[in-house]
């Protein structure tokens, strides 16, 4: 056995990162978002596919909530920097829209296509766009950034960013250096460079108030991520809440994400409120 990471293997490193293969009915989870990402987008008012840069992927959804003076509740979505997209997840737009938020559901492009740099590029230039209203939606309001998985990562990596008021990483992978040792690595080709400066376990000061969600049926490097990194920050005298939501596994944390009187749409609130 060839150790890589605290005392893993590439066959436990894989293992230990595989979210899909430590859910049973992972594939079930996944056609019932799309399902039900697919009703909300048929139940809502929205403007899809808004361009804020040149490439195909470069778009987002714009959910209003009804109330114009409203905060922005902006979502990245997972998919370890390579698969999914906005509209496989779009139906946690009803918890924010149920808390009266507009809402924004991100999407970037992905690896291969893009490297680690331009896809945290991306994400920086949405922010720009909606901080400056280019689209004349009425963006221009206190963002909570959330972001699921690798959408945790990205979310994490801007809350120093001038419109975001909260930041919301959920499930959120903070240190890239496990991944750049396991397949996951394939496609993304992290440079050390890379790793250093994109890796929030690295950069935990100097930001805005944070909730960190994690679910504690996730797999154990999945919750260790979320426990470091929400530890890191206290440390580092920044405010951040630590939220373990019992029983939920990777897929069903999204669940109650979905709900205006979740747990973590009511911890978002008490801490904006504040």
């Amino acid at each position: 056995m060839t150790e890589l990471y605290r005392g893993m293997d590439q066959t436990a490193l894989r293992a230990a990162y595989d979210n899909v293969a430590a859910v049973a009915d992972a594939a079930a989870c996944m056609l019932g978002f799309q399902t039900r990402s697919a009703e909300l987008y048929e139940s809502v008012t929205c403007r899809r596919d808004i361009a804020y840069g040149p490439r195909p992927r470069q778009r987002f959804d714009w959910l209003p909530c009804g109330n114009a003076e409203a905060p922005l509740f902006v979502f990245i979505h997972g998919g370890y920097w390579q698969a999914r997209s906005k509209e496989d997840f779009a139906f946690v737009a009803s918890g924010p829209l149920g808390c009266g938020f507009n809402v924004v559901l991100a999407e970037y492009t992905l690896a291969p296509e893009a490297t680690m740099t331009q896809i945290v590029g991306e994400i920086g230039t949405l922010l720009d766009a909606l901080a400056a209203d280019t689209h004349g939606l009425g963006t221009r309001a206190p963002v909570c950034l959330a972001g699921h998985s690798a959408g945790g990562q990205l979310s994490a990596l801007y809350r120093a960013h001038e419109s975001v008021v909260h930041a919301l990483p959920v499930s959120a992978l903070v240190d890239l250096e496990p991944i750049a040792m396991s397949w996951l690595n394939d496609k993304l080709q992290l440079t050390p460079q890379e790793i250093a400066a994109y890796s929030p376990m690295r950069h935990s000061g100097h930001g805005v108030p944070m909730t960190i969600a994690v679910g504690t049926a996730e797999l154990p490097e999945l919750v260790r991520h979320s426990q470091e990194y929400a530890a890191a920050c206290e440390r580092a005298g920044e405010q951040v809440r630590f939220v373990p939501l019992a029983g939920r596994n990777h897929f069903t944390i999204l669940d109650d994400l979905a709900e205006p009187d979740g747990v973590q749409m009511r911890a978002v609130m008490a801490a904006m409120q504040r």
